[in-house]
């Protein structure tokens, strides 16, 4: 079995700067191969052709919810964490199972989004 932190931490966000910060903080947790997409598609081809621990997804992308990407991390058993900027209504349809954070959120609001996503084993 492969430990998890040897495994990708995939990060869909348009915005360079936030996804920056988000590898800084992923980086001090500990979590050294992140990955960071840009759109959609090239989200999807990460998720089919890379081992992931799991991913943070910005809720919109170019105008797109990022739901392709989310509907594909649910059939491979992938977890993920959804971030958005557009206030806590646009997170209402995400779920109770997804941990969500409101952006601009800090380290201890990411570590504790992982801990809910992660299996213990693996943290």
């Amino acid at each position: 079995m492969i430990e998890a932190r040897s495994k990708l931490v995939l990060v869909l966000e348009d915005e360079p700067i936030v996804a920056m910060l988000i590898e800084d903080m992923l980086n001090e947790l500990g979590w050294r191969q992140v990955t960071l997409v840009e759109d959609i598609t090239e989200a999807l081809d990460v998720t089919s052709a890379s081992a992931i621990a799991f991913a943070i997804l910005d809720l919109n992308i170019d105008g797109m919810r990022s739901t392709a990407v989310s509907d594909d991390l649910r059939r491979r058993g992938i977890p993920f964490i959804v971030a958005t900027g557009y206030g806590p209504g646009a997170l209402d349809h995400v779920g109770h199972d997804v941990p969500a954070l409101q952006k601009p959120f800090i380290m201890q609001e990411l570590q504790a989004a992982i801990t809910r996503i992660m299996p213990a084993t693996d943290l």
